[in-house]
């Protein structure tokens, strides 16, 4: 039965279109905004190149290692099935249950709300500002409105078959590539001073932490260092995340064996060197306190003012809302795979295993686009961050550690790709992330406390609906 089903996706997207499709599920708004909270808690250049290079390091690993995982498991469903594999049905559902409620909804509603955030830089009364309606504690506000409006428009097209969306996600993510290093070569040669830079780097490894209340610096070192260090990483690892998109559309990419791999090394590779390209000309461009207080954490706003003058602020909110639009296009087409697979396995509503006539899960489509747009409606998204970096996280160190499970589970298995570096570089990886786990889960444990707690509540949820089997 499974066989066939898997037979129905049409394998139409090639090695640029898995490229592109990690490349535009990763970068979405982040790397214009979190470099400024950045700044704020560990308050150095050196700290700050440090780590989004040791992010994009931790990336480009655990996506070669998940290269091994895609060759042997060339199927729709990517990080679900290799769960399944290695751990059996029970982890599997709680990734996928984890994956519905917070991870991928709730990504798609914040990058719907910052697609929002910045139109209103265009066309001032879709602000979030703007209170359409309210009632007790809710209100209802525009920017809400628009982003479920963007959530509603792409999860049509994607219904609509891979093609439309494929030939969408390739232009956006190229259109956003090259204005990204378009803004970076522009500020290097047109704003670039020495006496910022020289000023930026002077004490390049001198940590503080900025305080609003008394506008000033206090200097830090251990616990709050760490504290510092993990805090900021949260925003590095969530700019850098949502890579693994590629694997959930294995079914639908040609030579999966090959171009998964491939693209998933490539792509983060591209996005690593990029982001540290921007944070180097942040630094080249603006002076450090700017960076740490610029408005609403928008430091490549207050960038862009500095290269282009006042018209900056209109080319950025362009630059985010076609890379926000991009990003969400990826995850909604990617997200819906992942539901399809389990209900294949009976681990999720029945109708989810359905294709529609362009061979596309309509309405595992549908389902993530309500459930997103509720989320949209929380407004509490920068909580729904925290939320979904620590899930996010567990979720790949386990996955990870699985090679070291198949590679005794299943000795004999054809692995047309072998993580590189095994095991010193997936072991390094698992160090790294469960550190920063750990330290996110001490320092920030109201908010990840919850995210672990919708992970937990998928155990009894599994026990209950589980079909009954002999």
């Amino acid at each position: 039965m499974e066989h066939n089903e898997q037979e129905h996706f049409k394998r139409e997207l090639g090695l640029l279109d898995g490229t592109m499709l990690v490349v535009g599920s990763m970068i979405g708004s982040g790397i214009f905004i979190v470099s400024s909270d950045m700044v704020r808690q560990i308050g150095s250049a050196g700290w700050l190149i440090l780590i989004w290079v040791l992010t994009g390091l931790i990336t480009v690993i655990a996506a070669v290692s998940y290269g091994e995982l895609s060759a042997m498991f060339p199927k729709a469903g990517g990080q679900y099935v290799y769960l399944k594999e290695a751990y059996g049905k029970l982890t599997a559902f709680l990734y996928g249950w984890s994956f519905f409620t917070v991870i991928q909804t709730g990504t798609i509603a914040a990058v719907g709300v910052a697609f929002a955030k910045f139109a209103a830089y265009l066309y001032e009364p879709v602000s979030d500002e703007n209170i359409l309606y309210q009632i007790g504690s809710f209100k209802l506000n525009a920017a809400q409105i628009v982003s479920i409006i963007t959530i509603i428009f792409l999860t049509y097209v994607n219904s609509r078959g891979v093609k439309n969306s494929k030939i969408l996600q390739t232009i956006l993510t190229i259109i956003k590539i090259l204005s990204l290093l378009g803004l970076i070569i522009f500020g290097l040669t047109l704003a670039a001073s020495s006496e910022v830079w020289n000023a930026n780097w002077a004490n390049a490894w001198t940590t503080q932490s900025y305080h609003a209340e008394s506008s000033s610096w206090l200097p830090i070192s251990g616990t709050a260092l760490i504290t510092g260090i993990s805090a900021a990483m949260v925003g590095s690892l969530f700019s850098s995340d949502a890579w693994n998109g590629v694997t959930f559309i294995a079914g639908e990419i040609k030579n999966p064996k090959r171009n998964v791999g491939l693209s998933l090394f490539l792509g983060t590779f591209i996005v690593s060197v990029i982001y540290v390209l921007a944070n180097l000309m942040y630094l080249a461009v603006v002076p450090l306190q700017e960076i740490a207080t610029a408005k609403s954490d928008r430091v490549a706003v207050v960038a862009a003012e500095y290269i282009f003058g006042n018209i900056g602020t209109l080319i950025i909110a362009i630059m985010i809302m076609i890379s926000t639009f991009a990003c969400n296009n990826g995850l909604i087409m990617a997200g819906a795979r992942v539901y399809y697979t389990m209900a294949n396995d009976g681990l999720f509503f029945k109708k989810a295993a359905q294709l529609n006539e362009y061979s596309v899960p309509a309405w595992a489509l549908w389902a993530q686009c309500l459930w997103a747009s509720a989320l949209c409606l929380t407004g509490k998204y920068g909580d729904l961050l925290d939320f979904v970096i620590i899930i996010v996280l567990i979720f790949y160190i386990l996955t990870i550690y699985g090679i070291f499970i198949l590679r005794k589970k299943m000795p004999d298995a054809e692995r047309p790709y072998k993580a590189f570096g095994y095991p010193v570089l997936p072991f390094l990886y698992i160090i790294v992330a469960s550190a920063i786990s750990i330290a996110l889960l001490v320092t920030k444990t109201s908010t990840c406390g919850w995210g672990v707690l919708i992970m937990l509540i998928g155990i009894p949820v599994y026990y209950l609906t589980k079909p009954k089997e002999a």
